[in-house]
């Protein structure tokens, strides 16, 4: 299966703020944005959407009937939501490097969460029949699905990166698709 993962707009947030599942208005125009990643996409390939409203917004300049699934949110920090990345106790921030897969920000999820949810949403999509679809949605989702792609332990695509509005092509195989049932 080919997904062309987008990132969203960057959202109205300062700097340096952990706003992960807290649902943002996008900073940029988002018809200019549409504009410059429709040209990346093969014609009318059905689109699937986080609901938060700066993916939302992009997935409805994109396609005139995208697919909203809550499993395309980002990681949900729980209380770590709007708090400049600083101000986070270092214990906790210790605690999530010392057990990134496990580690639950209070009333959040963890890591392992975020990858279950994933996956879940893949292994539906895969039942469609679908050979190919536009994911837009967040970093932590596409860290997640390029990983799988990719084969990375849980270290290495936890930390890949993807700026805003970046368009990232993945072909997962079934067998991609056996291993990460099998992953935590």
């Amino acid at each position: 299966m080919q997904l062309y993962l987008i990132r969203h707009p960057a959202p109205q947030v300062a700097a340096g703020v952990c706003y992960g599942r807290t649902d943002l208005a996008l900073a940029a125009d988002v018809a200019a944005a549409a504009a410059r990643i429709a040209v990346q996409l093969p014609p009318q390939l059905p689109v699937f959407t986080s609901p938060l409203q700066r993916c939302a917004q992009l997935a409805q300049a994109l396609h005139p009937a995208p697919q909203s699934d809550a499993r395309l949110q980002e990681m949900h920090f729980g209380v770590w939501e709007m708090s400049p990345w600083d101000r986070i106790q270092r214990e906790a921030l210790d605690g999530w490097a010392a057990d990134p897969l496990g580690y639950r920000p209070p009333q959040g999820e963890s890591v392992g969460e975020l990858q279950r949810r994933v996956h879940g949403f893949l292994a539906d999509v895969r039942q469609q029949g679908l050979e190919s679809a536009v994911l837009v949605t967040h970093a932590g989702v596409m860290k997640v699905i390029v990983g799988q792609a990719q084969g990375l332990p849980a270290r290495r695509w936890m930390a890949l990166s993807f700026d805003y509005e970046s368009v990232v092509r993945v072909t997962l195989t079934d067998q991609d698709a056996a291993a990460a049932s099998g992953r935590a």
